[in-house]
């Protein structure tokens, strides 16, 4: 009787430590990894690269002084070569220009190589008006025609390699200018002697022109191979 009551008191403490046993075996056991992420649809889960908003476009750096200075001058480089603009439109346009650059040289030199948000400010205000009379003359009614007979020709060629001198920086605003002045000097020479002759030149006035032409190119390689060049904008970084 009395083993009896000995076996049945020892189960409740064989069935107590099973419980602890199993119950240790259910706990995760530690470990260094970090604990798994919620799942797709949780609010705390990241968004995936597939659903992230698209980032902001930021807004397009304004182009600096120089930058502007240079755009400028392809523009009318551009015309002058297409014959979009006239001899007389370049110089009007490079004089305009060559305003510019005296007063934002000024400016400068007056702040130690700087210019303040003012300058900066009337200078791509008085940029802003150039622009739009690039534009009008390359547009209007008033384009260079050339013709294929070996006045024209000449003409055309040294339109192109005052453009390319333009293009490359070769050429300053002031020295395209003169030589645009020149160029219209020679075409209002001939415009006038084919007024007189019926719309045709005679051989001494070809001569002529041709002399007068030779004389230009000289400058126009002068002009093109000094130290004097129009500076390139750099990139801003």
């Amino acid at each position: 009787m009395k083993s009896t009551w000995m076996k049945w008191s020892a189960l409740p403490v064989v069935v107590l430590m099973a419980g602890s046993v199993g119950l240790a075996q259910d706990q995760p056991a530690p470990s260094s990894q970090p604990a798994p992420q919620a799942q797709s649809g949780s609010p705390s889960t990241p968004a995936s690269p597939a659903t992230a908003a698209a980032p902001t476009p930021t807004a397009k750096p304004k182009p600096t002084v120089a930058q502007r200075k240079e755009n400028q001058q392809d523009r009318i480089a551009n015309g002058v070569q297409s014959g979009q603009l006239t001899a007389g439109e370049t110089a009007n346009l490079e004089k305009k220009e060559v305003a510019i650059n005296k007063e934002t040289a000024a400016d400068r030199a007056a702040n130690g190589g700087k210019l303040t948000a003012a300058e900066k400010k009337q200078v791509n205000h008085q940029q802003n008006q150039v622009s739009k009379q690039i534009y009008a003359d390359k547009h209007n009614a008033n384009t260079a025609h050339y013709g294929n007979n070996k006045v024209g020709q000449r003409r055309e060629n040294q339109q192109d390699r005052i453009a390319q001198g333009v293009k490359s920086g070769q050429l300053t605003a002031g020295e395209t200018a003169k030589l645009e002045n020149q160029q219209k000097g020679i075409n209002q020479q001939v415009a006038a002697d084919r007024k007189a002759n019926g719309g045709t030149l005679t051989a001494a006035e070809k001569q002529q022109v041709n002399k007068e032409q030779n004389g230009a190119s000289r400058n126009i390689y002068h002009k093109k191979h000094n130290a004097k060049t129009q500076p390139q904008a750099q990139p801003k970084p």
